[in-house]
């Protein structure tokens, strides 16, 4: 029997040779396990409140498998080393959401019956936002065959970022203003929400700077009580970060993607240097700032108003965070079962506050569950950007692992009122089409950077030397044996 053994080089070698395994046949069983589970969750939510099971299934099943076996065979043909558990994982997570969408749709459609009004179900624009997210996906998998390459186009991508996160601030309120954020762009039929690109453009930025300006930044400046500050010069990207943020607080009002970009651009900072300091320094900037923002914009007040004390005015603006907390007081430890909750009481139920959905209707244990897939999704992504081999792509998986971890805290934290509630979308979960497409971009570029890294490195063969020309060769002398 052929024992796997490990040569110099590290690479995988067997007796006799055989490829290094690329656990497709993993995926392709763990996408087949999401589609069950998301199947049955779609006959859950019919049976309870249609009491029975409708054509709708047979469509958004099909759909649903329609999806998963392209990204499956794109990523078996692209990037054939990539992490098996990747896209299982976001697999799931965007069935479930579309799962609870539906299921919130036939409630608000109930509604408008009764009331004489139409509405618009979310749930088909879902699954037409998720072929075009796939098909933003395929193009990334297909153009970008090494991450390395991105570094190149560092500085243009930087630049985009930052005009794609500024324009909806210098746009007019009735071109860029939803719900008091300041964060869209309202192109009649469609609307787009440039931030979410933003953050992707401005890792790759951030990851290409700090691998090129390392060492700037671990230059020690004056010891002050045993504390090596930076020096003062190198505090120009963080301060540049820290100002970026503070301008989407003041001129957006958007709490949500001022933390996320900053806490993105902190992580970063301390994976590229291990200095702790800028850890301390970045986050004095930002609760400095934040103070400075509560002291001058009543928006913000109202938000901390409503995280310390919602029953304050729980008919007015904290009726949205006093609804979640009832529905997941309601759900309890298993929840009411898919289908046999109300999240539809909660405003923006499909999108900011669609945990409070699940944890109704799945309880603490299928919330928890759910988190943990989160969990799994990033940590495999955090254990490609360990083993890929250039510094790069460890900081920009890094950062797109951990900017996945920081959305989940910053929404999670706010429906739960751990935070100040900040309105950002839960990835893959959320309706909406800029969340969806960005998400799927930032898989594309995890999936990469794993291939990258499970690849087994060919070995170069040593280069034959030239011949001299016979002209040129030298004489040897042969003696004759005796």
């Amino acid at each position: 029997m052929a024992q796997p053994t490990s040569d110099p080089a590290g690479q995988y070698v067997t007796n006799p040779p055989r490829d290094l395994p690329t656990r497709r046949g993993t995926e392709l069983a763990m996408l087949g396990f999401a589609s069950f589970i998301v199947t049955a969750a779609f006959m859950l939510v019919e049976a309870n409140q249609e009491q029975e099971l409708s054509l709708a299934i047979l469509w958004y099943g099909l759909a649903y498998m329609a999806i998963l076996t392209v990204a499956h065979l794109a990523v078996r043909r692209w990037a054939p080393y990539a992490d098996p558990l990747i896209l299982p994982c976001v697999a799931l997570l965007n069935g479930l959401g579309l799962v609870m969408i539906y299921r919130i749709d036939l409630a608000l459609t109930e509604r408008a019956l009764q009331l004489g009004r139409d509405f618009s179900p979310e749930a088909p624009k879902q699954v037409m936002w998720t072929v075009i997210a796939l098909v933003l996906f395929l193009a990334v998998l297909l153009l970008v065959k090494d991450h390395r390459t991105l570094t190149r186009y560092a500085y243009t991508f930087g630049l985009v970022g930052i005009i794609a996160l500024g324009l909806p601030a210098v746009l007019p309120s009735s071109m860029s203003e939803v719900n008091g954020a300041k964060v869209w762009i309202r192109l009649g039929f469609a609307q787009i929400q440039p931030g979410e690109f933003a953050k992707i453009l401005l890792m790759i930025f951030f990851a290409s700077f700090l691998v090129s300006k390392r060492d700037l930044f671990m230059a020690a400046g004056k010891r002050v009580l045993g504390i090596e500050l930076p020096r003062a010069r190198d505090l120009g990207p963080i301060l540049i970060a820290a100002v970026a943020c503070l301008g989407i607080l003041v001129f957006e009002k958007d709490l949500g993607t001022s933390l996320l970009f900053f806490g993105v651009v902190l992580m970063m900072l301390y994976v590229a240097t291990e200095r702790i300091i800028w850890v301390i320094v970045g986050l004095g900037l930002f609760i400095g700032g934040a103070l400075i923002a509560f002291q001058l914009f009543t928006h913000v007040q109202t938000r901390v108003a409503n995280w310390l004390d919602p029953f304050a005015d729980p008919t007015g603006d904290g009726y949205q965070i006093v609804q979640a907390l009832f529905g997941l007081g309601t759900g309890g430890v298993g929840g009411t079962g898919l289908g046999a909750g109300r999240p539809e009481m909660v405003p923006a139920s499909s999108t900011d506050f669609i945990t409070a959905a699940i944890g109704e209707e799945l309880g603490f244990i299928g919330l928890c569950a759910l988190l943990m897939v989160y969990l799994i999704l990033a940590m495999r992504g955090m254990r490609s950007a360990l083993a890929v081999r250039d510094t790069f792509g460890k900081l920009l998986g890094g950062g797109l692992s951990f900017a996945i971890v920081m959305q989940l805290f910053v929404i999670v934290g706010g429906v739960t009122k751990l935070i100040p509630m900040t309105g950002i979308t839960t990835p893959f979960l959320s309706y909406g089409g800029s969340s969806l497409l960005a998400n799927y971009i930032l898989i594309a570029l995890l999936l990469r950077i794993s291939d990258a890294a499970r690849r087994p490195q060919t070995s170069v063969k040593p280069r034959p030397q030239p011949q001299a020309p016979l002209a040129e060769a030298h004489t040897v002398m042969v003696e004759r044996p005796k």
